[in-house]
């Protein structure tokens, strides 16, 4: 179908559905990574190399979870971007690098256990803290060389508050879409390639090796359903549909009409509220291998179970004053 004119898409849905899934990323997100980081730098000593990776995993999040409250304001006041170009493009880029970063800095993760697990007699020695910290400074450069044309992209209008393009202007359209499709294809699909290729050899050989240790094999399963759970709720459907939103406005720049153009718009803007949730997904990654803070998880819980049973128990009168008093 081919008209002069297309269908105004709705933009109502994006400021009622991005500001609460932002505040709640923003508070989830500080407090896992804070106290993500704050375990995993106490017991640094006694984790592997791996950990180098976690700990820029965990900066990469509050790089962007910092840019986050003035995204609400923004969203807030129905796309009205009031700080200004500069800092427009900062935040856009911030963005990116948490985005891809992550993604790079999992599939270092992937790469290691793969090693240890696949090959640990040929590893064994070879890999120090100082490699990671040369891998970790190769995928910080490369995400950076791959995020940087962004920034030359239009993201606001000039001279006058207005939009923060996530992407960029409609005049600018047709040329994004293509650096859209080669970042995603460097970025996201060779990692996530690289990640399922890793991953799929360690669970053959650790299915044929009777011998593995149960810790490992658990460890591995947790570490395996969190890389599913970051790539199949946030990664992939982001990088879907974002294409799929940009082919829509080159196709609308074209007075080429389609009936899926709205829909494909709303589920961007679903796939951008997910792909946010990798700050608060991602902390998830310190506990697959650290049984302290597992440890802790559990007295929490138990703490917040004994306190709401005796809040009920007290609530009903079957609790004697006295009692309650010598047990508090």
């Amino acid at each position: 179908m081919s008209n002069t004119t297309c269908p105004r898409v709705s933009f109502n849905f994006e400021h009622r559905f991005l500001p609460p899934v932002l505040v709640l990323v923003f508070i989830i997100g500080l407090v896992a990574n804070g106290w993500g980081l704050k375990s995993l730098l106490l017991n640094w000593k006694k984790l592997g190399n791996v950990n180098v990776f976690v700990l820029n995993l965990g900066l990469a999040d509050i790089l962007y979870l910092l840019t986050l409250p003035f995204l609400v304001v923004y969203y807030f006041m129905e796309s009205k971007w009031i700080f200004g170009d500069a800092f427009c493009k900062i935040t856009r880029f911030c963005f990116n690098m948490n985005l891809y970063g992550s993604i790079g800095f999992l599939t270092c993760i992937s790469m290691y256990r793969y090693l240890a697990i696949v090959h640990p007699m040929r590893v064994h020695g070879r890999v120090t803290v100082t490699h990671s910290v040369w891998i970790s400074v190769l995928v910080w450069l490369l995400v950076s060389v791959q995020s940087l044309p962004d920034i030359f992209y239009t993201k606001t209008f000039v001279n006058k508050p207005g939009k923060c393009y996530d992407t960029t202007h409609k005049s600018h359209v047709e040329d994004y879409l293509k650096y859209s499709f080669g970042r995603t294809l460097t970025g996201f699909c060779i990692p996530f390639l690289i990640t399922l290729g890793c991953y799929g050899h360690v669970m053959v050989v650790l299915c044929r090796r009777n011998t593995t240790d149960k810790v490992l094999k658990q460890r591995s399963l947790r570490l395996l359903f969190i890389l599913i759970l970051l790539f199949s709720v946030c990664y992939i459907p982001y990088h879907v549909f974002r294409n799929l939103n940009l082919w829509a406005r080159v196709l609308i720049e074209q007075k080429m009409c389609r009936q899926w153009f709205n829909g494909v718009f709303v589920a961007h803007q679903i796939s951008r509220g997910l792909v946010c949730l990798n700050s608060a997904l991602s902390p998830l990654v310190y506990l697959h291998g650290n049984d302290d803070i597992l440890a802790q998880l559990g007295q929490i819980v138990q703490r917040a179970r004994q306190m709401f049973g005796r809040l009920s128990l007290s609530n009903s009168g079957r609790v004697p004053v006295a009692q309650t008093a010598e047990e508090l």
